[in-house]
């Protein structure tokens, strides 16, 4: 048996997977709390991760009916992104800030602008540095809590952390890595010279975790967890990595030509590459995978996050709401909507605002209202899907579609008209947690010397759903192809920044 953990900014969940069957035989969920403020402060205990991960094994286990004993691996998601900083005695110096937090944003800002802006960001790191990413909260660390930066001995990101809790190993792997702010993405090594702007006082090579190769080995449980756990001591802990690396395994796009898109709160694009992408706007996100490889993401701001906004205003069910934007035809009666109520990254419009345009007495209708937002949402995708490939490139042959939005029939179909590609959703919601699981079971092949390849045990575990299947409609996809052009004119009209 193979442990999956996805430790998430609402919870930590953990799947127990059969290496007989590939299939997932127990799950279970532990919830977070989440300190926040409204100056974009968004912060959690380590601890908690902790707490709610022993309490969710026990409960998986449970749920398998299945002996601690059995399990030979686990496998670490994580939030991407978050600050975790140690003392010498491996405590947190401080909460750790998260992906979400924008508190940061000004210090964010001044490291731009000392690496050069955007295109030295790219130059240096191979990424864009963002509010969100780790680096900044390490500096406003420094600016605001020079007590417990003073104190830093190690910085960590989530994943990382618990796989310290379990095997007191400091290393992360390139995937996470990627995402902090401080790592060359084309060389899969941490950037001296970013992390020197960050905290000029802190040597990289004593605080930062050694980088490991994705199918290696973070360490074995120490023996008061294995106790505690009701594990083996032999129990080994692979390197884990970022959430959205770990939904790559679980969905199985860890090969040229299949992408993944996740229709949550916002919208999430990546697929597999096996050499650096680096686009010259910046906006997609040169990430390494969890692999071995490259995984080139976008993200926007606003999906159902969108959706929800105008059904509440519309005072709609769910099923009402989708039955509403079924009965308008594409195109919304002529309403285009640009859907950024929070502002937007692709294209990186953070003060944006949302806009309803071509709006009259003949066509302003709850069912036309509801088809806009859905198609601008995923104009949205199609403008990511844009700037995540270079022009020479191909689209993607097949497109695995996860997520809440992903449940809607109607959205399903839309958004293969409009990326024009065959999509798919997989069996298990838990993308994460099953990526995990596998990559777990991949890195004790590999530590015990055999031959199995991670590309031929997703063929086998990522079990697809066949009846959320789409094909492209040519007659929809045509008629679409000319609405995201107009969408693609308003948003200029709009927006003349963007290029």
């Amino acid at each position: 048996m193979y442990v999956g953990v996805d430790c998430g900014t609402q919870s930590t969940k953990v799947v127990i997977m059969s290496a007989d069957s590939l299939r997932i035989i127990g799950t279970a969920s532990v919830a977070h709390s989440l300190d926040q403020a409204d100056n974009g402060r968004r912060e959690q205990q380590p601890s908690q991760w902790v707490s709610a991960f022993e309490e969710a094994l026990a409960k998986a286990l449970s749920d398998a009916g299945v002996s601690g004993q059995q399990i030979k691996g686990i496998g670490v998601s994580g939030q991407q992104h978050g600050m975790v900083a140690l003392d010498a005695d491996g405590k947190p110096v401080y909460p750790a800030k998260l992906w979400c937090d924008t508190e940061s944003a000004a210090e964010n800002a001044e490291l731009l602008e000392q690496l050069g802006g955007p295109q030295g960001a790219l130059d240096t790191l191979g990424v864009v540095l963002q509010t969100g990413y780790t680096a900044s909260k390490i500096a406003w660390l420094r600016r605001h809590h020079r007590d417990a930066y003073d104190r830093i001995k190690t910085i960590l990101l989530p994943h990382d952390y618990l796989n310290f809790y379990l095997t007191g190993e400091r290393v992360t792997e390139a995937g996470d890595a990627s995402g902090t702010g401080y790592f060359d993405t084309r060389q899969r090594q941490w950037s001296r010279e970013a992390f020197a702007l960050v905290a000029p006082e802190l040597d990289s090579d004593e605080v930062l975790p050694r980088v490991i190769e994705s199918h290696q080995p973070a360490g074995q449980l120490l023996p008061e967890v294995a106790e505690r756990l009701g594990l083996s001591r032999e129990v080994l802990v692979s390197s884990g990595g970022g959430d959205n690396m770990m939904a790559a395994i679980g969905t199985g796009a860890i090969t040229p030509g299949l992408m993944t898109v996740s229709m949550g709160t916002s919208g999430t694009l990546f697929g597999y590459s096996d050499q650096p992408m680096v686009t010259q706007n910046g906006l997609a996100a040169n990430f390494c995978s969890s692999s071995g490889g490259w995984l080139p993401l976008v993200c926007t701001m606003n999906l159902t996050s969108a959706t929800t906004q105008m059904r509440t205003t519309l005072g709609m069910t769910l099923d009402e709401f989708n039955q509403a934007a079924a009965s308008a035809e594409p195109g919304a009666g002529g309403i285009t909507c640009l859907p950024f109520f929070n502002g937007e990254r692709v294209p990186a419009l953070p003060t944006a605002t949302a806009s309803f345009v071509g709006m009259s007495s003949f066509n302003m209708s709850s069912n036309n209202l509801a088809r806009a937002v859905m198609e601008g949402t995923t104009f949205g995708l199609r403008y990511g899907l844009d700037a995540l490939l270079p022009a020479d490139q191909p689209a993607p042959q097949h497109i695995r579609l996860v997520g809440g939005g992903a449940k809607s029939a109607l959205w399903r179909q839309m958004v293969s008209d409009i990326m024009n590609c065959e999509l798919v959703c997989p069996q298990s919601p838990e993308a994460a947690a099953l990526g995990a699981a596998l990559q777990a079971l991949w890195c004790h092949g590999q530590w015990a010397e055999n031959s199995v390849t991670l590309e031929t045990l997703c063929s086998q575990a990522v079990r697809l759903d066949e009846s959320t299947r789409c094909v492209p409609q040519a007659e929809q996809s045509g008629r679409y192809r000319e609405l995201y052009q107009r969408y693609l004119e308003v948003l200029h009209q709009h927006y003349p920044e963007v290029k």
